[in-house]
């Protein structure tokens, strides 16, 4: 498996689940337009698309894109919203990260 490029599928997705979910957020919670909100629409449309281009099978892939989905989260948050994690969220996250990397990563074959 070629993980550089399982990493950037999951990068990928995080952007445009996060992206387009902020967009519609923007329309309903900030009253902003609902081009926004179509725009949003779209993009998690992509979304959808973008983890099947990964090696693993749904459970897996959707499993370890949990953990992803949180580093990504609190990226975003820091960076757009500007919440600064605080250590708890940044523990919490290494330990997810740490799972999907078993997850995905974990050489398979039996234990």
């Amino acid at each position: 498996m070629d993980i550089a490029k399982s990493l950037f599928y999951f990068l990928l997705a995080g952007i445009c689940e996060i992206g387009g979910g902020y967009l519609v957020w923007l329309w309903l919670r900030e009253g902003k337009s609902i081009k926004l909100a179509v725009l949003g629409w779209l993009i998690l449309m992509v979304y959808g698309v973008v983890p099947t281009l990964q090696p693993a099978n749904f459970g897996r892939v959707y499993a370890a894109y949990g953990g992803v989905f949180i580093l990504l989260s609190l990226l975003w948050g820091w960076q757009v919203d500007k919440i600064t994690p605080d250590a708890f969220d940044v523990i919490g996250c290494l330990i997810c990260l740490i799972g999907v990397g078993v997850i995905m990563y974990a050489p398979r074959g039996g234990i």
